[in-house]
């Protein structure tokens, strides 16, 4: 299965940019995510590599073949949409044999790879049962075997699982996943759902008002974003305005000052060496703050609890600093729950779960 690259890529709809410069490599056989706010660009973007938009400038490759002219049918992808996009008039294997009686495929091999693919999705044997006759997760199934079924060169998923509830959500996660690792299909999914990402991809790009902010492995992402805006949309954060007060003698660890006092943190990336007198953002997850005692801890913010979430494996606190500014806190697997109160407590985190992010 091929790699995909974007080289440049740009598109407005009338005076409204959508897309603005978009460089991204996506690896052979990798199942790739593009997440981000609602407008982002990331539909588009994905549209633009099924074919169905033109650019107004860059190239579209898979592997060493510039794919940017050609028009969907001839790109040999497999398309998974949000709406599932299937007709009620058919029955299931017809449903799945669409895209083979399109390509003129002859009818016995139809038969046979309509059957694989149905096999594949766990859906064996319901060929003849009509799309009406089906749960949600079922026709997402079918959805999934049409995509499937036509041996694509790569696999490309519009929010496929947003229909769904919960429980199916996380056993179709499970069963995409296996399914593309399974046959090494080159695989580009478009999600908003930061859960769905992070359990899912092998990489994932973030992006915001048409561009790329950061491209990573979930955990690169998760706990050293590029900047506000990813901090914020990958996961919970307290965010810290603060200055730099001096480099520490472990590499990429500085002391900060803020009005919670002066706190030690790592920056977000290597190459970063903010100088004395910066002024920076402080990024604190919620479930890197602790009620307990940490051995030698450099930092430690005071306040008391407002508000208690029980959630049953986690238990969701918001706590007042005696500055004015409210903290949020997650404890895992709690053993008793903590209730607002006026009486002070303390929280502690270690510094390489506190990290630096330039202010923007």
């Amino acid at each position: 299965m091929p790699s995909i690259s974007i080289h440049n890529l740009s598109k407005s709809f009338g005076a409204q940019p959508v897309l603005n410069d978009v460089n991204l490599e996506i690896v052979e056989g990798e199942l790739f995510f593009l997440l981000g706010p609602s407008g982002c660009g990331k539909t588009t973007l994905l549209r633009h590599i099924a074919g169905f938009y033109q650019p107004d400038s860059g190239r579209i490759y898979f592997g060493e073949d510039d794919v940017t002219d050609l028009p969907a049918h001839k790109r040999g992808t497999g398309m998974m949409f949000q709406s599932y996009a299937l007709w009620p008039h058919l029955n299931v294997a017809q449903n799945v044999a669409f895209g083979l009686e399109e390509r003129n495929r002859p009818q016995l091999e139809i038969e046979k790879r309509v059957e694989q693919a149905l096999e594949l999705v766990k859906l064996g044997g319901l060929g003849a049962r009509r799309i009406s006759q089906l749960s949600g997760g079922q026709q997402q199934r079918v959805a999934l075997a049409r995509a499937l079924v036509i041996r694509p060169r790569c696999l490309l998923l519009d929010e496929p699982l947003s229909n769904l509830d919960a429980k199916l959500r996380h056993q179709m996660r499970s069963e995409i996943r296996r399914i593309c690792k399974e046959f090494g299909l080159t695989g580009l999914y478009v999600t908003h759902d930061r859960d769905e990402a992070l359990s899912m991809a092998d990489r994932l790009a973030v992006m915001d008002a048409g561009q790329i902010a950061q491209v990573g492995t979930p955990q690169e992402v998760y706990r050293n974003p590029a900047n506000r805006m990813v901090a914020e949309f990958i996961g919970e954060t307290n965010l810290i305005e603060a200055q730099v007060l001096q480099p520490m003698t472990k590499e990429g660890f500085y002391l900060v000052g803020t009005t919670l006092g002066h706190i030690l943190a790592r920056t977000n990336r290597k190459d970063w060496q903010p100088v004395a007198g910066t002024r920076v953002l402080i990024s604190v997850r919620p479930e890197a703050l602790t009620f307990t005692e940490l051995p030698q801890p450099p930092n430690q913010f005071l306040g008391h609890i407002i508000d208690t979430h029980y959630l049953g494996t986690t238990a969701q606190y918001e706590l007042e600093t005696a500055c004015g500014l409210n903290l949020k806190v997650c404890e895992m697997n709690p053993q008793t729950i903590r209730q607002p109160s006026v009486e002070e407590v303390k929280l502690m985190a270690n510094p390489e779960d506190v990290v630096l992010l330039p202010q923007e």
